[in-house]
């Protein structure tokens, strides 16, 4: 759904980042630079954003207006 905050392994803050890597991602860069552009080194933070799958615009259609 959403990007978490928060690692769920070590606790570090990767939500922030998210947009920024989607983005180049998109363009065409490679995840692997992206990321270590970003400062995120551990494995258990590239997994987060590397395994992540935007289904929010999917979810959506089914919400009852408030």
């Amino acid at each position: 759904m959403l990007i978490p905050v928060r690692c769920f392994t070590c606790g570090a803050v990767i939500g922030d980042k998210w947009e920024e890597f989607s983005r180049r991602v998109a363009q065409g860069e490679n995840p692997e630079k992206v990321l270590d552009d970003l400062g995120v080194k551990r494995y258990c933070c590239r997994r987060m954003l590397l395994s992540h799958v935007d289904l929010i615009y999917q979810v959506i259609k089914f919400t009852r207006p408030a």
